[in-house]
């Protein structure tokens, strides 16, 4: 994947400001002498409408235009459907150029048409890369939706243990385990303060919470344990149908629904990419679940168009980058301008690798912060080193299609090793 895409001969160029409702369209025929331009409403007349526009030149059609939200996601599929080539304006760049051309940071919709017909002119656009025509756009979904409802999990977790909690029940939090078992929540949902436990007795509580704490070692201990500490709770005395603790049974519900949709999704993960060979090269990396594995694929779609590691640290914005003018040269650091999904995903796994036995991100962390292990800015270098390497590691697994080893292939037999195997086992570990 490059930024600077070449221009066929003779090409017609079109320039698209994409916006909600409507969108300002820019349209050089040849050599720069004929310019069109047009109104495009988002409506499927409309569409249809440009896209016989287009069609009449009776030569290649080019079409560049800026993401903008989700709006030009349904133009775009209708042009790349009808055979013309899409290209993508980065925001970045077209907000310089702008300024470079027009000497100002004003714009407008007309403007921004001009801009982006001489960015493709000039060949500084990246190649389009449409979802739907990918065929990864229910990857994707599952992915987004994955993590809209992590997200709305956690806030409304936190709102529980600190708000909730405190004011009802403080001392439960004690017996909260994993943040994704439903039983702590399905026992606050039926006994939501201590006034709901005490006035039963210990044996008919136990009775009653048996089958709500789940499959538990020592089920009998721990509901014994729960009840003395009800007993004890300095928690605020609210009837259990008080409004306010109908509120806290609100929010428990809720909770408990964005857990099972949670659930849902990953099952249905599972199924969708239970038979693709690159989601099951993935997990075979340390650090990358099916979640990891999931959002890697939805992000990048086809590993295998970025023909150079770079392109794919690039991509993830983990590539190296140094502000210099002059004399002045400032420090080297992550460009970080690239997918921030994927690099916060490579992060994560990265973090769980390290904790890992037996892989080849572990050794290069110990490696890495071997010489002052207590010196928390090593650690964090560390750590980006970690999540570029899980970067390289992915793109590698995928590009060869071959499993991950942990190491690199050992000397053969007589103190050498063979290059071939040498370079088979670093293909996966690099």
């Amino acid at each position: 994947m490059t930024n600077m895409q070449p221009i066929p001969n003779d090409p017609v160029l079109v320039a698209i400001d994409v916006a909600k409702a409507r969108n300002e369209v820019l349209i050089e025929a040849a050599n720069h002498q004929r310019r069109r331009r047009l109104t495009v409403l988002n409506n499927r007349t409309e569409h249809d409408r440009f896209v016989g526009t287009l069609a009449g030149y009776i030569r290649p059609v080019i079409c560049a235009f800026e993401a903008t939200g989700n709006y030009h996601r349904p133009l775009a599929w209708r042009l790349i459907e009808a055979g013309f080539e899409a290209r993508l304006v980065s925001s970045m760049a077209l907000a310089r150029t702008r300024e470079a051309l027009h000497n100002g940071w004003d714009k407008n919709d007309p403007k921004d048409a001009q801009v982006i017909l001489h960015m493709l002119r000039i060949g500084a656009t990246q190649r389009y890369y449409d979802p739907l025509v990918a065929g990864i756009n229910d990857v994707q979904e599952l992915s987004k939706t994955h993590e809209a409802i992590s997200r709305a999990k956690t806030e409304i977790q936190h709102r529980i243990l600190t708000h909730y909690l405190p004011l009802y029940f403080p001392e439960i939090d004690r017996f909260r385990g994993n943040s994704r078992s439903d039983w702590f929540f399905a026992f606050l949902e039926q006994f939501p303060t201590p006034a709901s436990i005490t006035t039963l007795s210990k044996e008919a509580f136990v009775e009653a919470a048996w089958s709500v704490v789940g499959r538990k070692v020592s089920k009998e201990r721990l509901l014994t344990d729960i009840y003395e500490t009800a007993k004890a709770s300095i928690g605020l005395p609210l009837a259990p149908d008080a409004p306010a603790i109908r509120m806290f049974r609100m929010v428990i519900a809720e909770a408990r629904s964005l857990i099972r949709q949670r659930g849902e999704i990953e099952v249905m993960a599972g199924e969708l990419l239970g038979d693709s060979a690159d989601f099951r090269l993935l997990r075979r990396i340390p650090g990358i679940g099916p979640i990891n594995a999931l959002t890697i694929l939805a992000e990048t779609g086809d590993l295998r168009r970025f023909s150079h590691h770079r392109q794919f640290l690039k991509f993830c914005g983990l590539d190296l980058a140094t502000m210099q003018s002059g004399v002045f040269r400032s420090q080297t650091k992550l460009s970080k301008y690239g997918n921030g999904r994927l690099r916060r995903t490579l992060w994560l796994a990265g973090q769980v690798a390290i904790r890992q036995r037996d892989n080849s991100f572990r050794d290069k962390f110990e490696r890495y912060i071997a010489r002052d292990r207590d010196n928390p800015d090593l650690k964090r270098k560390a750590l980006t080193a970690i999540t570029a390497k899980m970067a390289r590691v992915v793109h590698a697994v995928i590009k060869s299609g071959s499993d991950y080893r942990p190491f690199i292939e050992g000397p053969a037999p007589g103190g050498r090793t063979s290059l071939s195997r040498s370079r088979e086992g670093a293909s996966a570990t690099l």
